[in-house]
């Protein structure tokens, strides 16, 4: 059972295409340092990819620049296909985060070149675009990629940061690119970083 039972179409590109949508299948199999809002168990790398990407849809109205949501999705929904070979770096492990960009880059290298090359290359340039944050897409992306996982430790008791020993600085820090592009969803952060220390979930 798996890809050794892959039975050619007979068309190479095809065959390809084929093959990196099963290996990307391995999204379910990486956990994230992030709880289901239900408290069942903690969230996979494609479960957390289809949140943002439906997260799109609804919350252009509070970016200062229009985003292309179309793009926006896009790269949600692909920038942590790499995590598959370079695993998911907790956002406040400092250790991990030193040699994040490597990893990343080399797992990227590795998995691209499953695709035919214009694929490939469009698909890792929408992840090195996400990446940069520099673009309105990107921003987008980038702050919807930082929201979900605040409100869920929101619902949760302040779970993941409970467990990682996180500061509110650091929340802040991660948070910066909500206060710049949307900066009322970041008046929401605020007050459950309030609310955080408040209770003990993160350390002021």
């Amino acid at each position: 059972m798996g890809i050794e039972d892959f039975l050619s179409s007979g068309n190479t590109r095809l065959d390809q295409q084929l093959k990196f949508t099963a290996e990307i299948d391995k999204m379910t199999g990486i956990y994230r340092r992030t709880m289901l809002i239900s408290g069942i168990r903690n969230e996979n790398d494609a479960e957390h990819s289809w949140h943002i990407a439906v997260m799109a849809l609804l919350f252009k109205e509070y970016c200062v620049e229009e985003p292309n949501v179309e793009r926006a999705i896009k790269m949600l929904v692909v920038h942590d296909l790499i995590e598959i070979y370079a695993g998911d770096t907790f956002a406040y492990d400092v250790e991990g985060n030193a040699s994040k960009a490597a990893r990343e880059a080399a797992a990227a290298d590795k998995l691209y070149a499953q695709l035919p090359a214009e694929q490939g290359a469009e698909l890792r340039a929408l992840w090195e675009e996400f990446d940069a944050m520099e673009t309105v897409d990107a921003k987008y992306a980038s702050c919807l990629d930082r929201i979900q996982p605040l409100l869920h430790n929101t619902l949760t008791e302040g779970h993941t940061w409970r467990d990682g020993g996180a500061v509110r600085s650091q929340v802040e820090d991660r948070a910066h690119i909500v206060k710049e592009f949307m900066p009322e969803v970041y008046a929401w952060i605020m007050k459950n970083l309030d609310r955080g220390v408040e209770k003990g979930w993160l350390k002021e």
